[in-house]
């Protein structure tokens, strides 16, 4: 579906940037980069336009996507809803709870939208998940987990400065807190453990966090979220165990998502997709978020779930900080009314 009245001021060079960039191009959306580095070099592969200042973007396009390192998200989406265009940023949405209710506010107040990529909410496995949680399929949640470990980026730049990424928790872990939140339902508790710890606010280079959610239907969720050795092959998975069944996906296993049902006499039914072949859940992403600026539908992820995740994630440091957990029904950060 080409899109090719639409312009996209791609803020941002990084890794992130060129896999937005790709899905743009298939959608036939015109985009304009523009990025303190490395913009020429995207421009060049990719054959984009470069804006030379943020200002001179915001001008020319329709709408951002901000594909910048964690802590800039705030800042670069604030000028863009001054300047009345609707943003596409990827996670996390900011870096706290009360920034994300800033950023929140002031698009409401301007009358523009916000979407955070939690792009995982596309991922077939995890969609299926959450469909059949609603359908009934496996009747209440139980008891869910879920996983995801992945190379550490810490090694160099500025994931280990937990200011500036969030750490493993807001940089990784993030994707499950929200999909625990979409699958399971509202969190009224969160414990959290990190081993080794933060020191002096620098993440360990190798590192893993364990959370335990706790969620307003009865049901407790166990996330863990690993940066590991250089070469960790990149890895995730999922366990939802309700009265009526087990949904069950690890990326790492030919078989993709399965459920296991229970059907008359107790015989459980295990279902198991015959092809796991799909487009990029990033193309699949930003065409519903390109065709909802459009139309004014809703997408299925919106500016209150990139800062619920937020949220839980700064829930998840508080009480790593602590020793305890914190009851969401009372917590609030700096910040957040």
């Amino acid at each position: 579906m080409a899109d090719s009245d639409q312009t996209v001021g791609l803020i941002g060079a990084g890794n992130i940037a060129r896999v937005h960039v790709e899905a743009w191009q298939a959608l036939g959306v015109r985009v304009l980069v523009h990025s303190t580095a490395g913009a020429g070099e995207l421009a060049a592969k990719y054959g984009l336009e470069v804006a030379p200042t943020l200002d001179g973007l915001l001008a020319e396009v329709d709408f951002v996507d901000i594909v910048t390192p964690s802590a800039t998200h705030k800042e670069i989406a604030l000028a863009a809803i001054k300047a009345g265009r609707d943003v596409i940023c990827e996670k996390p949405l900011t870096l706290t709870a009360s920034d994300s209710h800033e950023l929140s506010a002031a698009a409401a107040a301007a009358g523009v939208r916000v979407y955070p990529a939690h792009v995982v909410r596309y991922f077939p496995e995890y969609v299926a998940a959450h469909a059949a949680v609603v359908a009934g399929k496996i009747g209440q949640v139980a008891v869910a987990r879920f996983f995801r470990q992945a190379s550490s980026p810490a090694g160099a730049g500025w994931y280990r400065e937990v200011a500036r990424s969030g750490g493993v928790i807001m940089d990784l872990m993030v994707h499950d807190l929200d999909q625990a939140r979409w699958i399971c339902g509202e969190v009224t508790s969160v414990y959290a453990v990190q081993s080794p710890p933060t020191v002096d606010g620098i993440s360990p280079v190798n590192v893993a966090a364990h959370v335990t959610l706790t969620h307003e239907g009865g049901a407790i969720s166990n996330l863990r979220a690993t940066w590991g050795a250089t070469g960790t092959p990149f890895k995730t998975g999922f366990s939802i165990a309700g009265s009526a069944g087990v949904l069950e996906y690890t990326s790492d296993k030919d078989t993709g998502y399965a459920e296991e049902l229970q059907g008359e006499g107790g015989k459980g039914d295990l279902l198991i997709p015959s092809s796991t072949l799909y487009e990029s859940p990033y193309l699949t992403q930003l065409r519903e978020f390109a065709a909802a600026l459009k139309t004014g539908d809703e997408p299925r992820v919106v500016a209150a779930d990139g800062a619920a995740a937020v949220y839980l994630a700064e829930a998840a440091r508080e009480s790593m900080a602590t020793g305890r957990s914190v009851d969401m029904t009372v917590f609030n950060p700096a910040g957040v009314s």
